[in-house]
């Protein structure tokens, strides 16, 4: 299993507005003064509104932890203000949406798959909403993995 190395995590508050890819580019230059060398990638997982920066060293990742206690802010063009954590990323429980799966591909032979690289800890087998005639399996298959 891999986990994630020298990996800060920045965690926006839930309510705040969206935030575009650039301006997440722009206020990790600005704010968080990384510089583009030490830089080795940023995932935006829009979500969760969290942003993963891997830096090319573990130090500059505890250094900017460190200077804000964890905790900062971010300033959108409306003027809003919400509160930003920050934090080592670690490897946790992630849900796996596998898409057009025919009810003839067994759970078990996916489980078998993916235990190559991750645990499985649950699947569920989506259905369509009740908004819909047919409550009837969907073909997604939500798997939760660690």
């Amino acid at each position: 299993m891999a986990e994630r190395h020298n990996t800060l995590v920045c965690t926006f508050d839930p309510t705040s507005p969206r935030i575009t890819a650039y301006d997440i580019h722009e206020w990790i230059h600005q704010v968080l003064r990384i510089p583009e060398h030490a830089v080795s990638m940023i995932q935006i997982v829009g979500t969760k509104r969290q942003v993963y920066i891997q830096l090319i060293y573990n130090v500059y990742v505890s250094a900017l932890i460190r200077e804000t206690n964890g905790q900062d802010e971010y300033k959108h063009h409306n003027r809003v203000l919400s509160l930003v954590n920050r934090a080592t990323a670690g490897m946790c429980t992630k849900r796996v949406r596998i898409a057009n799966l025919p009810p003839e591909v067994k759970e078990q032979s996916i489980r078998t798959a993916l235990t190559t690289f991750v645990t499985v800890l649950a699947v569920i087998e989506e259905m369509w909403t009740k908004m819909y005639r047919y409550k009837v399996q969907n073909g997604v298959r939500q798997f939760t993995i660690t």
